[in-house]
């Protein structure tokens, strides 16, 4: 039994551009369940006993009825805010900015409310079981004060999306299974059995079995620090680009190549899926009707 607290922080500000709306808030189970309600469910089973909700404050009252009630049944709920004015000291919001700054950022809007070692995930993907049970076992052996993290991987191949371009961290681990590098890569597409992906020497090919990251990671609140450090570095590189992004995987890829963090990759036996697409939603509530069917999770959570 994990005895340490342990907190959830969701990531569920997304604009949903290429959904075509607020997607976190679209039923996949048989009685309307959502995603995020199976994660949360997951969760609290794998000894996580509080969310922290990364959210926008123009979604806010959307967002707390048609999802933070259904979860503030179950769970200790906190919200925090993604705000485009959550800078560093000496930095405003450049003129013409008006998205979110990154999943990097988003981490760091939770800092006030992580109370120890916590887990970050998307809110509108399925991470599987097995994914916060490994995560709370890596907890436990783990001191509270070291840049000791991990992340859950998984093969491209299951990660990819028959609707269009997404985007993922692929990685590269070492012989003990630590990531040695992971470099975002965008406009992901299936090919085949596999994968590609235009670069500006031509299309670079993948076999769909590389291991990428899907935003399921494990950190203690020591990564606040490192994260504060290299956004007032990305600030001073793309302040004036509307659309740069301060993306949690490159600000681990930093680290690591500093030697200020260790990630240990693990992996989950249970299957990812999620919402990327509206065109998706159908294949998303096929794979919840056959957890169900196994005997999963209950008919109503």
């Amino acid at each position: 039994m994990i005895n340490r607290s342990l907190d959830l922080v969701v990531l569920a500000a997304g604009m949903g551009s290429r959904f075509g709306g607020l997607k976190q808030v679209s039923p996949v189970g048989p009685h309307g369940e959502l995603v995020i309600e199976y994660s949360a469910f997951d969760a609290r089973r794998a000894g996580f006993n509080r969310l922290v909700l990364v959210i926008r404050r123009d979604i806010e009252r959307e967002f707390r009825e048609a999802v933070g009630r259904r979860l503030e049944e179950r769970m200790d709920v906190r919200y925090v805010f993604q705000e485009l004015g959550g800078l560093p000291q000496c930095w405003a919001v450049p003129a013409g900015r008006t998205k979110p700054w990154g999943t990097g950022h988003a981490v760091l809007a939770a800092r006030d409310d992580v109370t120890g070692p916590f887990a970050v995930i998307n809110a509108d993907d399925f991470y599987g079981a097995t994914a916060y049970e490994a995560l709370a076992a890596h907890f436990a052996g783990s001191p509270p004060t070291a840049a000791d993290y991990a992340m859950v991987g998984y093969p491209l191949r299951q990660t990819l999306s028959e609707h269009g371009a997404v985007s993922r961290g692929l990685c590269v681990t070492d012989a003990r299974g630590r990531l040695c590098t992971i470099t975002e890569i965008t406009q992901i597409e299936k090919s085949g059995s596999g994968a590609q992906f235009p670069t500006e020497r031509g299309l670079r090919q993948l076999a769909g079995d590389e291991i990428v990251s899907m935003n399921c990671w494990g950190f203690t609140p020591v990564v606040f620090g490192q994260l504060d450090g290299l956004f007032s570095e990305f600030l001073q590189r793309h302040a004036g680009d509307a659309k740069a992004e301060f993306y949690l995987p490159t600000s681990l890829d930093a680290l690591i190549a500093r030697n200020e963090a260790s990630v240990t990759v693990l992996h989950s036996a249970d299957s990812w899926f999620g919402l990327t697409f509206r065109e998706d939603l159908p294949a998303t509530r096929a794979a919840i009707r056959e957890l169900l069917s196994r005997g999963l999770y209950p008919d109503r959570l």
